[in-house]
């Protein structure tokens, strides 16, 4: 057998990345003089478990924006980055249904449904402005099927019911309550979808997905709504589980088959964070229901809940898991999204309280270990798809149609430029030692210093991803089969292990 270890490592004074190659041993246990015990990683390829169908990134009006201002040139690198052998070989793309809080400004397309409840003026032709060409783009660059997964985030204003604001929304992601008019129906601040209305948004999004797939992109998946439980300052819809089910059942769900989507478009519920999605997904999944849906998409903002995933995986074991969004809420080079006043700082949660103490360059080392330990513990409790947030955004974290921004592993500079941040170089070694069509593969490591997760990928290699967030070197014996290989970590260092048959 033979291993090459990759190390990415990151110097948080200077912001700089470093990559390191090196070529551990294999060598066979019967050869050595006595056991290895300690500080052992033991992986177990005959222990297969759920496949990883790959990477993938949102292509916002924001993103696409950003992109189509760039010089050609510019524009297929960047891209590249996401799409090909040569990046991340992204196979997934997530793309809002009208408008979210990562586009230039609010709109729909029906202006006015009320006016006309037949959707007549119905018009993807903002979409076609920036996002369409962009996304084919980056398809033609990408060489491989790409997925396309649609998520609205508001139906239009005119259906809902009057705003909700909620407490919990403006304390993480930061907004301000008096920024709308409370009175009146609206796209932002959540608000129900109001039931009589739900046929018509059926036949709205069935409206969308037709036309997407007329444009010739590769529409296999529909969230019936981003973040059902939230009604943040920007486009959001608030969805009880018993609602979203009666909507599935009598409304969306026929309104694809006649459209002959069902068999077309698989349906994918939640698409929230984790630490509400058992309730809810079990409120839906009754009955006729579970049938008609998919899968379960899920986001990172509240924590690691990753044993939410390994009880899901248990009691449906037959659907998709997909994360499903990820960023870190900051805006790029600073250490938050908006400028909080003494008092909104004592309400943060104690996590994003904590990172206010970091410098910004610190806080970007800490969004690339966030998304290492994520992806991880994704992978270890049945995660299959993993989708990020923007693809790129600019230095405010925009723009966008709401104040504040966030972060993004590609940063647009003004200069018609990118950069790439260290999540950036993350998630491509992670997603180039997981690789498409990979299965999780058995792992047990020895202590909670180091986090891991081994895979069997398609050409018989396997993949082993690394953590180390501690600040001290960490030996390790990878054991296999008879075979043993020692490594060492270096402090707070991503690293990648491919094992081949020599």
């Amino acid at each position: 057998m033979k291993a090459l270890q990759k190390i990415i490592s990151f110097n948080k004074e200077t912001g700089k990345v470093f990559h390191e190659e090196r070529n551990p041993k294999m060598v066979n246990e019967a050869d050595l003089d006595s056991q290895i015990e300690s500080n052992v990683v033991g992986l177990y390829p005959d222990y297969l478990f759920q496949e990883i169908e790959g990477f993938g990134c949102a292509m916002t009006e924001t993103s696409c924006y950003l992109l189509s201002k760039m010089t050609p040139a510019n524009r297929q690198e960047a891209l590249k980055c996401w799409f090909g052998k040569g990046g991340i070989n992204a196979r997934f793309v997530r793309i809002h249904i009208d408008s979210c809080d990562y586009s230039l400004e609010e709109y729909q397309a029906v202006a006015n449904p009320l006016e006309d409840p037949e959707l007549t003026t119905f018009s993807i032709s903002r979409d076609r402005k920036y996002i369409i060409p962009v996304v084919k783009e980056a398809m033609e660059l990408s060489g491989e099927p790409v997925s396309v997964l649609l998520s609205p985030w508001s139906p239009p204003a005119q259906w809902k019911t009057l705003p909700e604001i909620k407490k919990n929304d403006v304390i993480i992601y930061g907004g301000k309550e008096n920024s709308i008019d409370p009175s009146k129906p609206n796209r932002c601040f959540g608000g129900r979808l109001k039931p009589e209305y739900y046929p018509s948004w059926a036949k709205y999004l069935v409206k969308f997905v037709q036309a997407y797939l007329d444009e010739g992109l590769n529409v296999t998946m529909l969230s019936v709504q981003n973040e059902a439980n939230a009604a943040t300052d920007w486009d959001s819809c608030v969805w009880s589980g018993e609602e979203e089910r009666a909507f599935l059942v009598e409304h969306l769900y026929p309104a694809m088959r006649d459209a002959g989507l069902d068999k077309k478009v698989g349906i994918y519920i939640w698409d929230h964070n984790k630490e509400r999605m058992i309730e809810h997904i079990d409120e839906m999944m009754v009955g006729e229901t579970a049938s008609m849906i998919q899968g379960f998409a899920y986001h990172w903002y509240t924590g690691d809940h990753f044993e939410a995933l390994s009880l899901l995986r248990g009691k449906y074991p037959d659907k998709i898991l997909m994360h499903s969004e990820s960023c870190g809420l900051h805006i790029p080079g600073k250490v938050t999204a908006f400028d909080f006043s003494q008092e909104d700082l004592t309400k943060l949660p104690p996590e994003i309280a904590e990172l206010m103490k970091l410098s910004p360059l610190e806080v970007d080392f800490q969004d690339a270990k966030n998304y290492a330990h994520d992806i991880i513990g994704d992978i270890n409790h049945g995660m299959n798809r993993w989708i990020d947030w923007n693809m790129i955004v600019d230095r405010t974290g925009g723009p966008r149609h709401v104040p504040g921004g966030f972060a993004a592993p590609i940063i647009a500079e003004e200069d018609g430029s990118y950069t790439c941040t260290v999540s950036y170089e993350y998630i491509r070694q992670i997603a180039r030692t997981v690789l498409p069509g990979a299965r999780r593969m058995g792992i047990s490591v020895y202590g909670h210093d180091v986090e891991g997760a081994a895979v069997k990928n398609p050409d018989g290699t396997v993949g082993v991803v690394l953590l180390n967030q501690t600040n001290k070197e960490l030996p390790v014996a990878l054991r296999m089969k008879g075979y043993l290989c020692r490594i060492t970590l270096p402090g707070e260092t991503l690293s990648t292990v491919m094992i081949t048959q020599e």
